[in-house]
């Protein structure tokens, strides 16, 4: 049994958040990844901003105000460049980045990095092109995000009614989409709803800043009710796998900052073929074709006409449903600890 200890000091949550309400992709992958190792059966600590003390899962959560110990096996550093500075007698650092990694260019990540050399833990392919190679490390792994038990568990279903989704942030790429939508999707598919899950509560709440940016993006989804937009707050997980039963297709235009998109993964795993545009990893996620359809970024017209096709033809539907559940159920957070464990010294 090692010893592991993950620390991260965003925005607050810590073991009971993801069953509470909406989580952000780190978030969510933090607490997964640390269940997952406590089920392979090491001995795992996380230290995060959440203010109570427990044991959840064969975790122990405490906050990280009241300081970290100074030893691990493996000590986990999640995005944030202060916490290289902790666990100085860890036998091994591993620091997991989750945005694009042009962030980590700056001198005060580039001085920890030097010090303390981790391996730097990526998401996927294309993840990694995104930090140059000579920023100084202890190593680059690819690691992917494992999918949370609600969405592995699908079963073969009958055609939905034309009904699409989108589940990310807002300020992610929803208002293209609304136009899109507006556009040439619903005007094609007159009994067609667009359910939107979103909003920036999935994110702490956001700062003022990105409020301001959302909070219009979040009234024209309610002002398009008319072409059977539904706006939903964004739910836990579970709730989500629900909603999932119900979409027909996933829509996602896709953002600069992603990196994984578990919103994709999630959809995917639980049978909804996606239309999504090419941008940064989404070929990762989906299987143009036979999961859905990978358009050229810029390429609207594709994206609507794919997206008409997927709600009104039952064949492809049921087709690529099918792969869906054959093909990109993704790996449980058990099984993404085993990758996890070949950095243990």
């Amino acid at each position: 049994m090692s010893v592991i200890v993950m620390a991260d000091d965003g925005v607050p949550f810590d073991g009971n958040s993801l069953a509470a309400g909406p989580l952000g992709g780190a978030e969510t992958a933090f607490i997964g990844l640390a269940g997952g190792l406590a089920e392979r059966g090491h001995r795992v600590y996380g230290f995060t901003k959440g203010k109570q003390r427990f044991n959840r899962n064969g975790v122990d959560w405490a906050p990280i105000d009241a300081g970290l110990p100074d030893e691990a096996d493996l000590y986990i550093a999640n995005r944030g460049h202060r916490l290289l500075d902790h666990v100085r007698r860890a036998r091994r650092v591993a620091f997991w980045v989750h945005n694009p990694a042009g962030y980590v260019v700056k001198p005060r990540y580039l001085i920890r990095l030097l010090r303390r050399r981790p391996v730097l833990v990526f998401l996927g392919p294309y993840h990694a092109t995104t930090l140059p190679a000579w920023v100084p490390t202890g190593g680059r792994v690819v690691i992917p995000y494992g999918i949370d038990p609600h969405f592995q568990q699908a079963t073969e279903r009958a055609p939905p009614p034309p009904r699409a989704i989108f589940t990310s942030n807002p300020l992610r790429g929803l208002d293209w989409l609304l136009q899109r939508w507006a556009d040439a999707i619903q005007p094609n598919v007159p009994s067609a709803e667009l359910h939107v899950y979103s909003g920036l509560a999935t994110y702490g709440g956001g700062d003022a800043s990105k409020r301001a940016l959302a909070a219009p993006i979040l009234a024209r989804s309610e002002a398009l009710a008319g072409n059977g937009v539904v706006l939903h707050p964004p739910v836990a997980k579970r709730a989500l796998a629900e909603a999932l039963t119900q979409a027909r297709v996933f829509l996602y235009g896709g953002d600069p900052g992603e990196t994984f998109c578990l919103a994709a993964a999630e959809s995917q795993a639980m049978g909804v073929p996606g239309v999504v545009l090419h941008s940064t990893c989404l070929a990762e996620r989906v299987v143009d074709g036979r999961t859905g359809f990978v358009l050229d970024d810029g390429d609207d017209a594709g994206f609507a006409m794919r997206a008409v096709s997927l709600l009104t033809d039952d064949t492809l539907w049921r087709m690529q449903h099918q792969a869906c559940l054959a093909e990109q159920r993704g790996l449980s957070w058990v099984n993404v600890a085993r990758h996890w464990e070949a950095l243990l010294p």
